[in-house]
């Protein structure tokens, strides 16, 4: 399993190179980022992401303070904006809670402390809380999501419905625990659902054709 795995992530590494995700200038607007990209595409979430920069509102304490309905309409390209202004309200008031609003100080925390915490708060799942730890608070958990199911259920790994932690555990079994890894082959599951493993798949060119 572990030959599977190292020789997937290699033939994804020379087909697209460096994926360099996620996009950021902080961890804290990674954070942001990963709530407003539930069920929307990154160009959306890049939009809401710039209008909150315009207005000088990112950042822990003015998202605390903002009225709910000035920060839907600064979010709305990311879709779904009612229930994000709430998740994101959620999630601040986590952060300003337990960490004084500092990302800094959370990142100090222990991984398994911090995902549990994570996922206690309103709208965070498995994925999104995964995503703060790996990408914002640079901790070593692999990110699980639909592209990475689609992708290992079609090539007969794992069963596309086995749970969120089974997909997990057997990416933490079968490889070392490494943050600049995890961080790289997630994104270029990403990258190959985009081009090849679509809904409808193109298999032509695939890079994982034959494994």
């Amino acid at each position: 399993m572990k030959l599977k795995l190292e020789t997937i992530y290699n033939k994804l590494y020379a087909h697209f190179g460096p994926q360099q995700w996620w996009p950021g200038d902080t961890s804290f607007e990674v954070a942001v980022g990963a709530i407003l990209t539930q069920n929307t595409n990154w160009g959306n979430v890049e939009k809401a992401i710039n209008n909150l920069k315009k207005e000088g509102k990112l950042n822990a304490r003015s998202l605390h303070d903002i009225p709910s309905d000035k920060l839907a309409s600064l979010i709305r390209p990311a879709g779904y904006f009612n229930i994000k202004t709430k998740r994101l309200k959620h999630f601040i008031d986590f952060l300003v809670r337990e960490y004084s609003g500092s990302m800094k100080e959370m990142k100090k925390e222990d991984l398994a402390i911090i995902r549990k915490k994570l996922l206690t708060v309103n709208g965070i799942g498995p994925e999104t809380a995964d995503s703060i730890i790996l990408y914002a608070l640079e901790k070593p958990v692999f990110v699980i999501d639909a592209y990475t199911k689609r992708v290992l259920s079609r090539h007969d790994i794992m069963d596309r419905d086995a749970s969120y932690d089974m997909f997990q555990e057997y990416f933490h079994s079968n490889l070392k625990k490494d943050i600049d890894l995890f961080n790289e082959y997630h994104a270029l599951f990403v990258r190959l659902a985009k081009e090849n493993c679509r809904t409808k798949p193109v298999c032509k060119g695939c890079p994982l054709k034959g494994v």
